[in-house]
């Protein structure tokens, strides 16, 4: 007997068949009421990107219809049979589907997920003891020749740039991984020294996320339908830098970043 398997990304999930509507929700409850309602039936199946309670067009019946974003494929599908037909909340049934629009982004891979959406997915999935993060190195690159891709110029005002390397570890799998991640932004001379330490320490913050973000974006879990758990992680033999090359580690990330603009 063959065990399902199914790959689950820390991108936003673009395809159809992760995202189901539930139509037919009838009048008499708040949006907010409809959104806790749902979202405590449809997390019971599985990690959810998005849930989304829309009002029916005026030329339809007065009533509700909802969407919701799974990460993963397997537990859209026993959503939406699990549930088609059923009253949940209410006293008629709904009726749900798997979504059939043609999505553009599918062709593309999804875009990336926020920080905070990353560390909900590993948590879901591995637990909060499953996974860690280290930084290893967090640097200013105001001043380095590298600084010089930035769309802004000096004459608007005094360049802050901070580069950053995170690092993320499986322990129970064995596995390590590294994200870039880069941040910048102008200072107005004339704001003073409060905003200029305000924007730094917003500007590092920002940076550490990019880079946690980045090295989640090389991770693949591979769920299989007995429940089991693995973790794989993408590496480019490109990447693979010292832990003090953090100059060396932004020239790649730059070079990808504008390959990826071309």
């Amino acid at each position: 007997m063959e065990i399902e398997v199914e790959v689950i990304e820390f991108r936003v999930p673009a395809e159809n068949n992760k995202t189901i509507f539930i139509w037919d929700i009838q009048t008499g409850f708040s949006e907010a009421f409809i959104y806790e309602a749902l979202w405590s039936v449809y997390s019971a199946f599985g990690a959810l990107y998005l849930l989304k309670v829309c009002p029916n067009a005026a030329v339809a019946t007065p009533g509700f219809y909802a969407m919701v974003k799974f990460y993963s494929s397997a537990h859209a599908s026993k959503a939406q049979r699990a549930t088609d037909k059923q009253c949940l909340f209410q006293s008629s049934p709904v009726k749900v589907r798997l979504s059939t629009k043609q999505n553009p982004n599918l062709f593309f891979g999804g875009q990336s997920l926020s920080h905070a959406r990353c560390q909900n997915l590993a948590n879901h999935y591995l637990g909060f003891n499953g996974w860690s993060t280290r930084i290893v190195t967090l640097k200013d690159i105001s001043k380095c020749a590298d600084a010089g891709w930035s769309l802004h110029t000096a004459s608007q005002g005094e360049l802050l740039k901070y580069g950053c390397v995170a690092e993320l570890t499986f322990p129970q799998y064995g596995v390590t991984c590294r994200g870039v991640g880069v941040a910048e932004d102008v200072v107005d001379p004339e704001k003073g020294l409060e905003e200029k330490l305000w924007k730094r320490g917003r500007l590092m913050k920002w940076a550490k996320d990019k880079a946690v973000v980045g090295a989640f974006e090389k991770v693949l879990l591979i769920v299989f339908g007995n429940g089991k758990i693995a973790v794989e992680c993408r590496v480019n033999q490109e990447e693979v830098l010292p832990d003090d090359d953090i100059e060396g580690a932004i020239q790649v990330y730059t070079s990808f970043f504008l390959k990826g603009k071309l």
